[in-house]
């Protein structure tokens, strides 16, 4: 069993500074909350709405912005999970990076793009099978958009994901609602993982966000729910508690 926490986080803008220290001082709360693992929100780092500006804060995945949440990770312990714009030759992608601080971080890239806004910004990577190993269980991630595809999903099960971890910044509204309140739950459902579905709250130079972040299990069942402003979910996992779940839905042998 580990225990994951996700940060509905309000961000400082494209201030990368103080977006760092805020994602510092949740992984501190989630090491002591007794978590091994913290969640946060698409393109945290550098902000969602911070239009154009993105770009010139786009970092390689080797750069000092990855490099410092290792850091994080090293000293709280707790392995973060972070959105950021990643820069790779004359290309942007809308990323996310799993580091501990001490393997190679894992990056994904956005294969799913949202809108004309993200569409005039990043390059959306191809979907692509992004897993890595935490605490004895086998991850994924997806970025927002993407899991609204079952596709993508269906995708990461297969290859053996337990767990997706899914930073996002779904605006406020109706669509944003059914999502959190009910699609994730579906796809946990579906596919019999975990699901993380973190989100931003608040509003940026030009967005308002959804908040509602959920914490999902194979069951179907919601181990953890946000409201509309800044807070820390924390939710324990254990693939043995849902094996009735898993021995009676089995989706992923029947197909």
């Amino acid at each position: 069993m580990i225990r994951i926490s996700a940060l509905q986080m309000q961000t400082a803008g494209t201030d990368t500074a103080a977006n760092l220290a805020r994602i510092e001082r949740a992984a501190l709360e989630a090491s002591q909350a007794g978590a091994t693992l913290l969640v946060t929100p698409e393109m945290g780092v550098t902000s969602y709405g911070g239009g154009r500006a993105i770009l010139d804060l786009a970092e390689p995945a080797d750069g000092p912005l990855v490099a410092r949440l290792g850091e994080i990770a090293r000293s709280t312990g707790v392995a973060v999970v972070a959105g950021f714009a990643e820069k790779a030759g004359d290309a942007v992608y809308n990323s996310a990076v799993y580091t501990d601080g001490a393997d190679t971080p894992s990056v994904y890239r956005k294969s799913h793009l949202y809108g004309d806004y993200e569409r005039g910004l990043f390059t959306p990577e191809k979907p692509s099978t992004c897993l890595f190993s935490h605490g004895g269980m086998t991850l994924g991630m997806l970025i927002c958009y993407d899991v609204e595809f079952p596709e993508n999903v269906r995708r990461l099960a297969q290859a053996g994901a337990e767990m997706i971890l899914v930073p996002t910044a779904t605006p406020m509204g109706a669509s944003g609602t059914f999502i959190a309140e009910k699609m994730i739950a579906v796809r946990a459902f579906e596919n019999q993982i975990f699901i993380v579905y973190a989100n931003n709250c608040g509003r940026d130079a030009d967005f308002v966000y959804a908040g509602q972040s959920v914490i999902a299990a194979p069951d179907g069942s919601v181990l953890a729910s946000a409201g509309l402003s800044e807070e820390m979910l924390s939710a324990d996992i254990d693939l043995a508690l849902y094996a009735r779940s898993r021995s009676e839905n089995t989706y992923l042998s029947d197909l």
